[in-house]
C-alpha cells in the first residue's frame, strides 16, 4: 500500500548494529525520522495510509451490513461460539456414527464366518422347558401368569446410530411413546434395544439374538412380543387374545392362501409377532438363524430364497423370507404350533389405512382391532430414520403423523384433549373441567373397555372373527413389486 516505489532502508548506525531511525531536533524538538526520505514526502504517505484505511473500513462495514445486518454486527462473538458448538456436534455425531471406536484399542480383531460351517445363536440348548418350570416353582415372586394372564414382554428397538436426519429420530421418540402408551394401559412389559447383540445379524436379522437372549434372561415372561420401530399401536383398547393360542407358540401375521398355495414371499410379515418362551421357540431361532450372518452366506441364501418364493426380488436373505422359507420347506416339524393371524391386524399395511382414519371414527370405535379400527399400522417402506425410502419422505411423514395422533386421541380423552387435527401436534381441550372429576374418569379411561372386552363373551365386534383380507393383499402385493428389496432399516 503506497510503498511500492520506496527503496528498502538499509540499517545505518555504528558497527551496523543501531535502529534504522535517528532522532533529530527540528525547531528545538526531538523527531523520528527515516533517513533518506523528506520529511514532506513522509507526511504525504501517512496520510495515503490513513486514507486507504478508512476506504477499508468503510467497505467492511457495508459488507457486513448488507449480509448480516446493522444490528447483528455485535453478536459475531455469539456466532463463533453456536459455529464452534455445531462444529463439535458434529464431529461426536460422525464419531458415533463411524465403526471404529480410538478408546477401545483392545478389541479383538473380527474373524471372518466360515461358510462350512453352520452358524449358530449360541450354545444348543436341550432342556430348556424343565429348567424354566424348575426357576419358575424357585421363584414364586415372579410368576409367569398375572391374574390368569399370561405375562407379556414387548419388545422393540432401532439402530445404535443417531438417525441420518433429525426428524427421523423424533419419529423414533413418537414410536416408542406410542408403545409405551400402549403397554403402560394393558399391563405389558417393554423393553428397548440399542444395542447390536451380534454383529454378524445386522440389520432386520438382529431382532433373532435379541429375543433369543431376552427369553433365557426372563422365564418369567410367557410370551415375547417383537414390534418393528416403524410400527405404530393405532387401536389402544383392542387386546390380543391370548386364550386363542393355548397350542400354538409363534403367532404371525399372514395368509394361509399365500402361504401354502402360492408361497408367495409376503405370506406373512416379521414386523410384529409372538414368540412362547419355550423349548420349540428356541429350537425354531436355531434353525432360523443360519441363513442370516452378513456377508456370502447371506447373499448365496438370498439367491435361494428368490428362486424358491414367488414374486420375490433378488437380493440377499431377510429373516422374513428366510422364515417362510423354512415353515414350507420343514412344514411337518413346524407348522403345527404356528398360527398364521388375520382376523385383526397385528400387522396393518399404513398405504390402505391412513387416509381412512376420519371414516374409522365417523362409523366405528377402538376395540375392533381389525380393518375397522386397526390394531397396528405398519409403515412398511417408509424408513424415517434412513437418507432414503420407497416412498416420497413427505407422505410418509404425513402419514407417521396421522397414525400417532389417531392412537395419541384415544390416550388424550381420558384427560380432556385431543389434537387440533390427526396432522397436527398442537392440542385442544374437548370438554370443560367439572366439580366431579371421578364421573369423567368412569365414562373416557379406556381401561374399562379393556377390562369389559376381557369379562364380556365374543361378538362379532369384537374382531376376533375371521375376516376377508384380500384388499390388504392386493395393496402389499402391488407395494412389493414395484419396491422390492426390504431395507435393514425396515425391521429394528
Amino acid at each position: 500500500m503506497g510503498l511500492d516505489n520506496i527503496p528498502a532502508q538499509k540499517r545505518a548506525g555504528n558497527g551496523g548494529n543501531s535502529l534504522p531511525t535517528t532522532a533529530t531536533t527540528v525547531n528545538g524538538r526531538r523527531s523520528r525520522t527515516i533517513p533518506g526520505i523528506p520529511r514532506g514526502r513522509q507526511i504525504q504517505k501517512t496520510f495515503n495510509n490513513i486514507k486507504i484505511t478508512i476506504l477499508c473500513g468503510f467497505v467492511t462495514i457495508l459488507v457486513l451490513r448488507g449480509t448480516i445486518g446493522i444490528g447483528n454486527l455485535g453478536s459475531s462473538e455469539a456466532d463463533a461460539v453456536n459455529q464452534n458448538i455445531i462444529e463439535e456436534t458434529n464431529r461426536i455425531l460422525a464419531e458415533i456414527r463411524s465403526d471404529s471406536d480410538p478408546n477401545d484399542p483392545d478389541d479383538p480383531a473380527e474373524t471372518e464366518i466360515n461358510p462350512n460351517v453352520t452358524y449358530t445363536l449360541g450354545p444348543k440348548i436341550a432342556n430348556w422347558n424343565q429348567e424354566r418350570k424348575v426357576w419358575l416353582d424357585q421363584n414364586p415372586q415372579f410368576p409367569n401368569y398375572i391374574n390368569k394372564r399370561a405375562r407379556i414382554l414387548l419388545v422393540t428397538g432401532s439402530p445404535p446410530k443417531p438417525c441420518d436426519n433429525a426428524i427421523g429420530d423424533h419419529y423414533l421418540l413418537k414410536a416408542i411413546k406410542n408403545k409405551i402408551d400402549y403397554c403402560r394401559l394393558h399391563g405389558i412389559e417393554i423393553v428397548y434395544n440399542l444395542a447390536h447383540l451380534d454383529k454378524e445379524l445386522a440389520g432386520y436379522w438382529a431382532k433373532l439374538p435379541l429375543i433369543r437372549r431376552l427369553m433365557l434372561s426372563h422365564p418369567e415372561v410367557e410370551w415375547i412380543w417383537w414390534m418393528d420401530s416403524d410400527a405404530l399401536f393405532t387401536d389402544m383398547v383392542f387386546e390380543i387374545p391370548l386364550d386363542k393360542y393355548d397350542n400354538y407358540n409363534l403367532v404371525v401375521h399372514g395368509y394361509p392362501d399365500l402361504m401354502f398355495n402360492q408361497k408367495s414371499w409376503i405370506a406373512l410379515n416379521t414386523g410384529s409377532f409372538l414368540f412362547r418362551n419355550c423349548q420349540w421357540s428356541l429350537d425354531l431361532l436355531d434353525a432360523w438363524a443360519p441363513m442370516g450372518p452378513k456377508g456370502p452366506i447371506r447373499e448365496e441364501a438370498g439367491k435361494i430364497l428368490t428362486a424358491y418364493l414367488k414374486g420375490r426380488p433378488a437380493f440377499e436373505a431377510d429373516d422374513q423370507s428366510a422364515l417362510i422359507y423354512l415353515l414350507l420347506s420343514q412344514k411337518d416339524q413346524w407348522m403345527d404350533k404356528v398360527f398364521l393371524e388375520n382376523s385383526y391386524y397385528l400387522h396393518g399395511y399404513w398405504a390402505g389405512l391412513v387416509d381412512r382414519y376420519e371414516e374409522m371414527i365417523e362409523k366405528y370405535h377402538p376395540g375392533l382391532g381389525d380393518e375397522r379400527w386397526p390394531f397396528v399400522t405398519h409403515f412398511v417402506g417408509c424408513k424415517p430414520c434412513g437418507s432414503y425410502g420407497d416412498y416420497p419422505v413427505e407422505r410418509c411423514l404425513s402419514s407417521m403423523e396421522r397414525a400417532f395422533n389417531f392412537a395419541d386421541n384415544q390416550v388424550l380423552k381420558l384427560y380432556g384433549f385431543g389434537h387440533r387435527g390427526l396432522l397436527s401436534p398442537k392440542i385442544k381441550r374437548i370438554r370443560n373441567e367439572t366439580a366431579t372429576p371421578l364421573e369423567s374418569v368412569d365414562q373416557n379411561d379406556i381401561r374399562r373397555h379393556v377390562l369389559h372386552r376381557n369379562n364380556a363373551p365374543p361378538t362379532k365386534d369384537s374382531g376376533i372373527e375371521v375376516l376377508e383380507a384380500v384388499d390388504f393383499q392386493e395393496v402389499a402385493c402391488d407395494y412389493y413389486k414395484t419396491n422390492g428389496e426390504r431395507s435393514e432399516l425396515e425391521a429394528i
